[in-house]
């Protein structure tokens, strides 16, 4: 499912228009993105967690050339599941 998919579900299941749905949709991301970027969690209980982690600098391999080189250090977006949807992938 893309994004043209999901606005066109979630207006069907809501009795919405197209528009609202994406601006819904855009709403929800843009706040999500915005919660995250300031170091905070996003929590929907039962469907799953969104959280900010550190990853450190690390040494790599070119794959093409076996030298080493380093990779940066960087945040990254984790996502753990909750309890209601794993149980209803798993179901």
């Amino acid at each position: 499912m893309n994004k043209s998919d999901l606005i066109d579900a979630m207006a069907a299941d809501a009795g919405i228009s197209k528009a609202s749905a994406k601006l819904a949709l855009d709403s929800l991301t843009s706040n999500v993105t915005n919660s995250l970027k300031s170091g905070d969690k996003v929590a929907l209980v039962g469907w799953g967690t969104w959280s900010v982690s550190e990853r450190a600098a690390r040494t790599g391999r070119n794959p093409q050339t076996g030298k080493e080189i380093q990779i940066a250090a960087k945040n990254v977006v984790k996502f753990k599941a909750g309890a209601g949807l794993s149980d209803s992938v798993n179901n």
